[in-house]
């Protein structure tokens, strides 16, 4: 397998500073992400060739948008230009038991408000071997559902795998609408990333029970749900799944696990203490993508794919900017390692 594109929306990300709620901010920082972003720069950090689809607003905004991801080695030419406004998120970073929190402005976006007839996967696809999308994405609007539609239906046809990680957000569709849509659009996905409680939020499938402290502890019931996906979807050959026991916003064991041909491979439990818990789900699915470009055998594969996510927990804003050999570093020590 060779290069990816994924497709997505990428926002202005403003973070107040330190530890102050958003009621109490005088001033945010800017930067930019969003899960297909993200999950890019990841890719193109790692060497991969990696292309990101969206829609920007053709002005000073969206430019610095596409400016972000360019400067890390994504492809953005094929990114649509048009509409008005770059849809925002403000970052509020929690606490020991104080949650971390985010409040979405993407109303009317560019991309919220673009047509499906827009994007031309026959071009965007060309000499694509992984189409890669998450949950957050149909979830905009319904043309950007349609748009996702008909890319998933031109992967199938070409035969081009389709990696979606389900990735539910409560704040942008209800379960009902999630399911109702992630479930057809489940037919046309080879490989599936589901985590907590994206297995009954988006497939209506039970395997956690919402305890975030116990995650790791309920991994058979993770099994079994990871095996009624490939029951029910059967062009879906693997499952991944990040389980994890929190103590709190910065405490706590990750792990992860991957379902392949009837064998479930197990990553090492890392302990961490988390300085930005964001983006640590995009960076896991970035090091999977590139475990498969890579063509890393299964094992391989779930350890590095954990280790990237840990990794990201250690590093601020959206983006995962690291280097494959300071992954491995992780798989290598467990997560402890001093450098000189």
């Amino acid at each position: 397998m060779g290069k990816v594109v994924t497709f997505g929306e990428i926002m202005l990300r403003l973070k107040t500073p330190e530890y102050l709620r958003i009621v109490q901010a005088g001033q945010f920082e800017a930067s930019y992400g969003g899960a297909e972003a993200n999950v890019a720069v990841s890719l193109a950090m790692l060497g991969d060739p990696v292309s990101f689809v969206t829609k920007l607003p053709d002005n000073p905004v969206g430019l610095a948008a596409l400016n972000e991801v360019r400067r890390y080695g994504v492809d953005a030419s094929r990114i649509v230009r048009g509409g008005d406004r770059l849809g925002v998120y403000f970052f509020e970073k929690g606490t020991n038991i104080r949650p971390t929190n985010v409040v979405y402005d993407r109303k009317y976006s560019a991309l919220s408000l673009c047509s499906a007839e827009e994007f031309d996967w026959e071009t965007i696809l060309e000499d694509a071997d992984i189409f890669y999308f998450s949950g957050v994405t149909p979830a905009v609007s319904k043309s950007v559902e349609q748009a996702v539609r008909a890319a998933l239906q031109y992967c199938q046809a070409h035969g081009i795998e389709v990696v979606c990680d389900l990735n539910y957000r409560s704040k942008m569709w209800s379960e009902k609408d999630a399911q109702a849509v992630m479930r057809d659009l489940m037919q046309y996905v080879t490989l599936c990333i589901a985590n907590d409680e994206d297995f009954e939020s988006s497939l209506g499938i039970h395997a956690y029970d919402g305890d975030v402290s116990r995650g790791i502890d309920q991994i058979d019931s993770y099994k079994r749900g990871m095996q009624e996906i490939l029951e029910q979807y059967p062009d879906c050959k693997a499952v991944a799944s990040v389980l994890r026991n929190l103590h709190s916003v910065e405490d706590g064991e990750w792990m992860g696990i991957y379902l392949k041909d009837g064998v479930f491979y197990e990553s090492p439990v890392h302990t961490v203490h988390s300085l930005e818990a964001v983006g640590a789900g995009d960076a896991f699915a970035g090091g999977l993508l590139h475990a498969l470009v890579q063509a890393y055998d299964p094992q391989q594969l779930i350890d590095f794919s954990i280790a990237a996510s840990v990794l990201k927990l250690m590093i601020q804003r959206d983006f995962n900017v690291v280097t494959e050999n300071d992954i491995l570093r992780v798989v290598k020590s467990g997560g402890t390692n001093l450098q000189r």
